[in-house]
């Protein structure tokens, strides 16, 4: 399971850079818009930043007991 959840965490970076590409092509049509989607980029993107810590840590948890 552990595994799995290795190549999954590298989903929010796929979704994260996803919506940062979409806030580009929107940034001459409708600001706004561009503006919500580098929002959710940047919240996805830190999503995986603390999935990976959090997913380190509970893995060296593990290998001391």
């Amino acid at each position: 399971m552990n595994t799995l959840w290795k190549y999954i965490q590298y989903g929010y970076l796929v979704v994260g850079i996803i919506f940062f590409i979409e806030g580009f092509i929107k940034w001459s049509t409708d600001k706004e818009q561009a503006l919500i989607m580098f929002g959710f980029g940047v919240f996805i993107t830190l999503i995986f930043f603390f999935k990976r810590y959090f997913r380190r840590k509970v893995e060296s948890r593990n290998k001391q007991n």
